[in-house]
């Protein structure tokens, strides 16, 4: 497959984060009422106290922040009404479970204001960092300005649900510049569809995280060919990152989870100096709503050394998200 060819595929496929979302803003066919905004369940509110204690600085790699709507409205075109999860919620939620670092991924449903994210950073006395949404209308003052402000990376959502085709002109345009700054690109996929985008990836000038273990599922298993070729770029591309996310989401039989720990595991091994951690808090679009204890006590099911789970938790993210 040529880049030409992998540029048809990713514009056929899906769109990317808020590119989609100005597609979402042309509203429905002439004639037809808009369609209702679903509105997705909130977290537990209840999190246990894990039984495993989380290594000192300890980051959560892959969380959320929304609201509140009152301060941080929610863009008219987003695709669900979130719960309001605001910051007083977000650390508490961190310090019942132990952790001391996160990075705050902008959601879909605050298009392209990543004031939410950009001032809980600026609370944090370098304790938080930021992904970002883009477009390619923003200036380059503002892209640094975000910069200046904690962003270490910009998200694109390649998922039919949070949007549609985008201008993948606008995508290539983006992550060039994005890549001056030396961000990296986080980047959100269909089930099954990792094999489509690998050349593409590999070929962006800047590295690049994958949301929640390639978006696998377990019902698959471990001899599927959209994981298999997960494993085979993370072992053949050092830009490739992989977040060890959502094991709700690859899960096929619900809590506790654990058929979804072997691909964690797997994913581990294949390149421990390149995994990250991440709760995903407050698990928005989730079919099987998770305990934030219980996630953390699946650390040592799928990484069981000590120094592994200190790359995973520790050294991998101060390294790519630049913590002092």
């Amino acid at each position: 497959m040529n880049r030409r060819e992998c540029l048809q595929v990713l514009a056929g496929v899906a769109g990317a984060g808020v590119l989609a979302a100005e597609a979402r803003g042309q509203g429905s066919p002439a004639g037809e009422a808009p369609k209702p905004i679903p509105t997705i369940a909130p977290p537990d509110p209840n999190p246990k106290t894990p039984a495993f204690e989380l290594p000192p600085k300890s980051c959560d790699t892959h969380t959320h922040i929304f609201g509140p709507s009152s301060r941080y409205p929610f863009a008219a075109n987003r695709p669900y009404n979130p719960p309001e999860a605001p910051l007083e919620a977000f650390r508490a939620l961190h310090e019942k479970i132990g952790v001391e670092r996160c990075v705050i991924v902008n959601a879909t449903v605050h298009g392209t204001d990543n004031s939410v994210v950009t001032d809980a950073i600026a609370q944090s006395g370098g304790a938080y960092k930021g992904i970002a949404n883009v477009n390619d209308e923003m200036s380059d003052k503002e892209l640094e300005g975000l910069d200046k402000g904690g962003i270490r990376g910009c998200r694109f959502a390649f998922l039919k649900r949070l949007g549609g085709v985008g201008d993948m002109g606008k995508f290539t345009r983006i992550v060039h510049r994005v890549a001056e700054l030396g961000w990296h690109v986080d980047v959100y996929f269909e089930p099954g569809t990792i094999g489509e985008f690998a050349p593409i990836l590999k070929a962006l000038p800047t590295s690049y995280v994958i949301d929640h273990i390639g978006t696998t599922l377990a019902a698959k298993g471990l001899e599927d060919a959209a994981f298999k070729t997960l494993l085979d770029l993370q072992a053949s591309d050092e830009k490739c990152w992989v977040k060890i996310t959502g094991l709700e989401r690859t899960s096929a039989s619900g809590k506790p989870f654990h058929d979804a720990v072997p691909f964690a595991k797997r994913l581990i091994d294949n390149a421990p100096d390149r995994v990250l951690w991440g709760t995903d808090w407050p698990h928005p679009n989730v079919k099987f709503m998770p305990n934030d204890g219980e996630i953390v006590d699946l650390i040592p099911l799928y990484a069981s050394d000590p120094a592994v789970q200190n790359k995973l938790l520790v050294e991998n993210p101060a390294k790519l998200f630049k913590f002092s």
